[in-house]
């Protein structure tokens, strides 16, 4: 599996409690806090529907 690095960029107030658990999900907690994850379909999914609250980069 391909490995990509998820980078919170935008803050989670104000925002679904449906999204904000998503993030928490993915292991992001603060602004600008990143995480390597593998990119299976279930990850993508996720960064899917927080899409434009998060920066996506491959590794």
């Amino acid at each position: 599996m391909k490995k990509i690095k998820v980078t919170l960029v935008k803050s989670p107030i104000d925002r679904p409690e449906r999204q904000k658990l998503t993030l928490k999900a993915l292991g992001l907690n603060k602004t600008n806090s990143s995480r390597e994850v593998e990119a299976t379909p279930q990850i993508l999914g996720m960064i899917r529907k927080v899409e434009h609250m998060v920066k996506v980069e491959e590794l």
